[in-house]
């Protein structure tokens, strides 16, 4: 493959060793020690990290809590702690090339996608999330008390933060993670200590360096990098947490709910999924073809949300699955940091195992390879874009998420036949439909158990539009006003007038 070649701070940064933030200070892992992450399109060394462990979280925490009783932000207006969280946007788009290509270099996705969609994205959540800084709102209640007659009481509800917030992210979209989570806890007077994935740390702690520039104080947002077994399981065992943001697998979500019952700290998760998306035959099937190349492809397969379940109403079953073959075979596999590039390699040797071996039980089940199905090269992690026919209901690949570029394609005769399939996943995270019969996209719609259901299109996300899953995908929402309430606690007052 081409070499490709980078920025020259980019290169410094990534050269530089990388520390933990804690209190406002970049400070080294209480252990000394350290990892190296890969480039995922070479496989040569990327960065050197710092390894977190239960000391530095513990640190970070008390750092997080004295910050919260007793530090500027508690003491801030809600406007200047709104224009703290706008500024941040500003300075995503400021550095956006810089973010683009940490992001393609640490991840591995290409820079026509981080430039398009993750920089954007990132900075348009901090920009809404600050506007609701201000908008934080309780209400007054006439209520009624039967066993005192004739007393006046003033009662009103406050919502107020919860407190210190741990917040895990996983590595396939570090930047728009971090700023998921960051982003409605800062604009709802909250403290943090943030836990990168151990693959996909560089943006993060960018964004990081960045904080102090936009006017964060020491101490409300403390990032400890290491691993999910040592960094991440103290951060969600900790008895000083108030509460644990976790986006991750369904297996390791469950592992943090367990973590934290000590202290009964409240746990939102947004967890796996694997998404059906329905075809009708009244579709637009050129659109329903790019649409679900797109839902599978995206992001390399590499997203919860993937619409690794393609169902095809039988009648346009073999167009749709033909230029679906088509589209994934013209699809020009490389270095994301090539121009020509249109899907990247996946994140670590590690996910190249698993996606490698889904393809090889489908196979041995006796799933058909219509195109795709191999690894790409000898050098960095690439998978072909992968297209399966032939499948059974209880094959790995259908019901297992693989998080790679792999969709399998199944017919369906009818409405009721399609919605029973779809659902038959203890997942719940998102789904599609595609029909020119809006009555009937609709009616679908409503059937379908998953959290966000896109009608004639799919990935399309906004800071506006609330995102989360049904059954075994997660717990609570992020975006929209709705994840407010995930970060506020309501207090009940009542005074006797």
């Amino acid at each position: 493959m081409s070499t490709a070649v980078i920025d020259n701070h980019v290169a410094d940064f990534t050269r530089a060793p990388h520390q933990l933030l804690i209190n406002g200070r970049w400070t080294d892992a209480a252990s000394g020690e350290s990892f190296v992450t890969p480039n995922p399109a070479t496989g040569d060394p990327l960065a050197t990290i710092a390894a977190g462990g239960a000391q530095d979280v513990d640190r970070a925490v008390k750092a997080a809590r004295a910050a919260f009783q007793e530090g500027a932000w508690s003491k801030m207006t809600p406007s200047q702690r709104g224009k703290v969280v706008w500024k941040i946007g500003d300075l995503i788009l400021e550095h956006g090339e810089e973010f683009a290509e940490l992001e393609t270099l640490d991840v591995g996705k290409t820079l026509v996608m981080t430039r398009a969609v993750d920089i954007p994205l990132s900075a348009d959540l901090f920009h809404y999330m600050a506007g609701w800084a201000t908008k934080i709102e309780g209400n007054t209640i006439d209520i009624s008390v039967p066993y005192a007659p004739g007393a006046q009481f003033l009662a009103y509800t406050r919502r107020e933060p919860i407190g210190v917030v741990g917040q895990i992210i996983p590595w396939n979209f570090p930047l728009i993670m971090a700023a998921w989570k960051l982003g409605p806890a800062l604009a709802t007077g909250n403290c943090v200590v943030l836990k990168p994935a151990e693959q996909a740390s560089l943006p993060v702690l960018r964004l990081a360096q960045l904080l102090t520039e936009a006017g964060v104080p020491d101490g409300v947002v403390n990032v400890v990098t290491g691993f999910g077994e040592t960094a991440g399981a103290a951060l969600a065992a900790h008895e000083d947490v108030d509460k644990v943001a976790f986006s991750g697998s369904t297996a390791v979500g469950k592992l943090i709910v367990q973590a934290a019952a000590g202290n009964l700290k409240k746990v939102t998760l947004e967890l796996g999924g694997k998404s059906p998306n329905v075809v009708f035959a009244d579709a637009d099937i050129e659109a329903a073809v790019g649409g679900a190349a797109n839902a599978v492809f995206f992001g390399h397969g590499q997203c919860c949300a993937a619409g690794s379940r393609l169902y095809v109403e039988q009648k346009r079953f073999d167009d749709v699955v033909d230029g679906l073959a088509e589209v994934a075979k013209s699809i020009k596999v490389g270095n994301g940091l090539l121009p020509d590039s249109q899907m990247g390699p996946l994140v670590s040797e590690e996910q190249l195992q698993v996606v490698t071996g889904y393809l090889e039980s489908g196979r041995s089940e006796g799933a058909e390879v219509v195109t795709g199905g191999g690894r790409v090269g000898d050098r960095g992690y690439f998978v072909e874009p992968t297209v399966i026919t032939h499948t059974r209901p209880e094959m790995r690949i259908v019901r297992e998420e693989i998080f790679g570029p792999v969709v399998v394609v199944q017919p369906f005769q009818d409405l009721d036949e399609v919605a029973a399939m779809a659902n038959d996943t203890p997942y719940g995270l998102a789904a599609a439909v595609w029909s020119r019969d809006g009555a009937k996209a609709h009616a679908m719609a409503k059937r379908l158990r998953a959290g966000t259901v896109w009608v004639n299109c799919y990935n399309i996300y906004d800071a506006a539009m609330p995102f989360g899953g049904f059954k075994q995908s997660g717990w609570g929402r992020e975006m929209g006003h709705e994840v407010l309430g995930e970060y506020t606690e309501v207090k009940s007052v009542c005074a006797q007038l």
